[in-house]
């Protein structure tokens, strides 16, 4: 017992001495809650380095009915390192996140477009302004207040990635000015946000006259959602009591110069175009539903045309995608999820008709920082013009991700 006694005392001493010591010599000072962070000792500037890996091996089979190997991705999927702090006030902070894997930097032949020149190692770099408890202001690159899946981040998901829905009528990031307000209290808040970007998506070379607008306001009924679980999926937490959130979100891009906006390939000529956004999330002891409907409209005709004839056009459609989920005190997950992409008429004649159902299972070791996931799909491609399938096959994935 004495040597116990003994043990506390030095450790209590040795922590005093520490303190004061980095006090004198002007020493940072160090935590691991989060990341890797430190505090200068004034406290006006502050760090936090996180960074995740994401490895995946996938692999196609050539039919439903030949389940033979027809392709396999064996890659590191993403790989990100993530800084964020404030800097002179608290009330003035920023958010840097950088990606280093090929597939994560949005450069391929389908990528191609006079927005996107090189590969994008940058991916978010903003600088936000909390004047107030409720009001918050950025400014730089970031995410849109889009649709649900796609402000979840991709560390959050209980699925190896997004759905096809978010794939093809996302928002994704832009440049530009946003808000955050908050009015309520916890047993029932009201979240505001919107955006004015460029419309042309991250790291774009210039911009035309069009701008984007993007507003979106979410309900929390019954309170907020423990630690922030209306912002990653699956119910890891195992919420107490029933958590709701309910949203709704509006984007137009005046002038968009892409396919879908802020992705995809060069137009021939600027769209303007429409997207409306609906999402449901309830979350309870283990169990999680979540939905979410995407639809994208353009003003006029949605095809452009060059001087040899050659068309593009802009993704129109409607997308809904369905979760539903059960997390065991044991942190192992079954989901299953349904997503279904249909085409508007006057594209459907070059873009499929998407119905894609999945089951998956995750063990999570640390929340989502750590993780094994195990999904299997199947896959199903229609042509609605003329009524034929033009794929039809399963997938399979078995995934890890590893973070701090």
């Amino acid at each position: 017992m004495r040597a116990v006694f003994t043990l506390i005392f030095f450790l209590f001493f040795a922590s005093v001495f520490a303190q004061d010591s980095i006090q004198k010599h002007n020493l940072p000072i160090f935590n691991y809650k989060n990341g890797l962070g430190f505090l200068v000792p004034d406290s006006s500037f502050s760090l936090n380095l996180r960074f995740r890996v994401q490895s995946r091996f996938l692999m196609n089979t050539t039919s439903t009915e030949n389940l033979s190997p027809n392709s396999w991705e064996a890659r590191v999927r993403r790989t990100r390192l993530s800084l964020s702090g404030h800097a002179f006030t608290p009330k003035l902070t920023y958010n840097i996140q950088l990606s280093f894997s090929r597939g994560d930097m949005d450069w391929s032949d389908v990528d191609a477009s006079n927005q996107n020149v090189s590969p994008n190692v940058l991916r978010d770099a903003m600088i936000f302004y909390k004047p107030s408890k409720n009001f918050i202001l950025g400014f730089g690159q970031g995410k849109l207040p889009g649709n649900r899946q796609r402000v979840i981040s991709s560390g959050a998901l209980q699925f190896f990635d997004r759905s096809p829905v978010n794939a093809n009528f996302t928002l994704d990031r832009d440049f530009g000015v946003f808000t955050t307000y908050t009015i309520g209290k916890k047993n029932f808040k009201t979240i505001f946000k919107t955006a004015v970007s460029s419309g042309e998506g991250r790291n774009s070379n210039s911009s035309n006259a069009g701008l984007a607008y993007t507003t979106r306001v979410e309900l929390l009924p019954l309170g907020e959602f423990t630690d922030t679980g209306d912002y990653f999926e699956g119910d890891v937490a195992r919420e107490k009591r029933p958590k709701i959130s309910i949203a709704g979100g509006y984007h137009f891009n005046d002038m968009a110069v892409r396919t879908q906006g802020q992705l995809g390939r060069d137009l021939f000529s600027a769209k303007s175009y429409h997207t409306y956004l609906i999402d449901f999330l309830l979350k309870y002891k283990g169990f999680a539903l979540s939905s979410e409907y995407i639809r994208r409209d353009t003003d006029g005709s949605p095809f452009t045309t060059n001087a040899d004839g050659v068309t593009r056009n802009v993704i129109t459609g409607d997308g809904i995608n369905t979760q539903v989920s059960y997390c065991f005190e044991s942190r192992w997950e079954i989901a299953i999820r349904h997503s279904l992409v249909t085409p508007h008429k006057d594209i459907a004649k070059s873009f499929n008709q998407i119905n894609q159902f999945g089951i998956g299972t995750t063990k999570y070791l640390r929340r989502h920082k750590v993780k094994g996931q195990f999904n299997i799909f199947y896959h199903h491609e229609r042509n609605l013009t003329t009524f034929k399938d033009t794929q039809k096959n399963f997938f399979g994935v078995f995934q890890m991700e590893v973070g701090i």
